[in-house]
C-alpha cells in the first residue's frame, strides 16, 4: 500500500534527524578532510609584482597591455558531491530489519548533510540499468530533504542493472572535479563488464568516486531450510534450490564470492575506495574507516 504524504513526511524527518546528528556529532571536519582534495582554480589577472613567478605570467594579457600581467589562483572553496544511488529491484531486499534501500537513504543522507556543513553542491542520480532521474546540484536544507523524499518514494521504470550507466552520465554531466559516492549492491549484469570498465577509466581520471557497496547476509550464503524457490529481483526469473544440500549451499557461496571479488578488482583498477557495509552491521563505523584510509 502505498504511503500517504504525511507518512511520507515523517520518514524523511526522522531520516534527517538521525542522520544530521552523525554529520554534526561524528563526521565533523573528517568529510572535509578526506574528500576536499581541491584543486587550485583561476581568480584574476593582475599586474606582475616583484617577486611573484614569472610562470604564472599571462602572456596573452602581457601582450595586449604592454604591461607584465600574471595569473592570480586561489584554492577552490566548494565541492560539488555527486550522489550515485542503485534503485534496481535487488535494493528491495533484506533478511533483517533494514532493506538496502533504506540503508542506501540513510547513508545518502549522511554524505549530503556532510557536504552542506562544508557549503558544497549536493546532486543525485538516480539509476538502474538506465538513468532514472537526475537532480542537479544545488546547496541547502531544503534540497537535501527533496533528495531524502526522492529516495524514500521513487519507483524506477526497470529493475535491471547497469553500472556503466550512472559512471558515464556522471561524466557527461559534470565538466568539472567531484566528489562522486556510488551506492550500489554491485550486482552488475555480466554484460555490462566490458563497458564498465571503459566508463571507469574515464570518469576516474576527472572525479574522486568512492564505491559503497550495501550487501545482506543471505545474498553471500543460504541458510539450511529445505527446498525453496528463490526469485531474482531483477530478472523476475525463479529457481527452486534444495538449501538442506550443502554442496549447494557450498556452490552458491562460492559464486557469490568470486562475482564480489570480479568487482572488487575492476573497482580497485581504477583506483577506487571502498566501503563494504552489511544491513546488519554498523555503516558509522564502515564511513569512519572509508575516511581513515584516504
Amino acid at each position: 500500500m502505498a504511503e500517504s504524504e504525511n507518512d511520507i513526511l515523517r520518514r524523511v524527518r526522522k531520516i534527517e534527524i538521525k542522520t544530521r546528528g552523525l554529520s554534526n556529532d561524528i563526521f565533523a571536519g573528517k568529510y572535509h578532510t578526506a574528500f576536499k582534495g581541491r584543486g587550485m582554480s583561476f581568480a584574476e589577472v593582475r599586474e606582475y609584482r616583484l617577486g611573484d613567478d614569472v610562470r604564472d605570467i599571462d602572456w596573452n594579457v602581457t601582450a595586449r597591455s604592454r604591461t607584465p600581467h600574471i595569473k592570480v589562483y586561489e584554492e577552490e572553496r566548494e565541492l560539488t558531491m555527486m550522489l550515485m544511488v542503485d534503485v534496481s529491484g535487488s535494493e528491495n531486499f533484506g533478511s533483517g530489519e533494514r532493506l538496502k534501500r533504506s540503508l542506501i537513504t540513510e547513508i545518502a543522507a549522511v554524505l549530503a548533510f556532510s557536504a552542506t556543513q562544508n557549503n558544497d553542491k549536493v546532486g543525485c542520480i538516480f539509476f538502474s540499468d538506465r538513468i532514472e532521474k537526475f537532480i542537479p546540484p544545488k546547496k541547502g536544507r531544503s534540497h537535501i530533504l527533496m533528495i531524502i523524499r526522492q529516495l524514500i518514494e521513487f519507483v524506477p521504470c526497470s529493475n535491471g542493472t547497469a553500472l556503466s550507466e550512472p559512471i558515464r552520465f556522471l561524466t557527461n554531466v559534470n565538466k568539472k572535479h567531484c566528489t562522486a559516492f556510488m551506492l550500489s549492491d554491485f550486482m552488475n549484469s555480466k554484460r555490462d563488464e566490458g563497458p564498465l570498465k571503459d566508463a571507469l577509466k574515464i570518469a576516474s581520471s576527472k572525479h574522486d568516486i568512492v564505491a559503497i557497496r550495501l550487501h545482506d547476509k543471505r545474498e553471500d550464503s543460504l541458510p539450511d531450510v529445505g527446498i525453496v524457490e528463490l526469485e531474482d529481483a531483477e530478472t523476475g526469473r525463479k529457481v527452486w534450490v534444495d538449501t538442506s544440500s550443502s554442496s549447494v549451499r557450498e556452490y552458491f557461496a562460492q559464486e557469490q564470492m568470486k562475482r564480489w571479488e570480479s568487482m572488487l578488482q575492476i573497482l580497485k583498477h581504477s583506483r577506487i575506495d571502498v566501503a563494504d557495509v552489511s544491513t546488519e552491521s554498523d555503516y558509522v563505523v564502515e564511513l569512519m574507516k572509508l575516511f581513515k584510509q584516504r
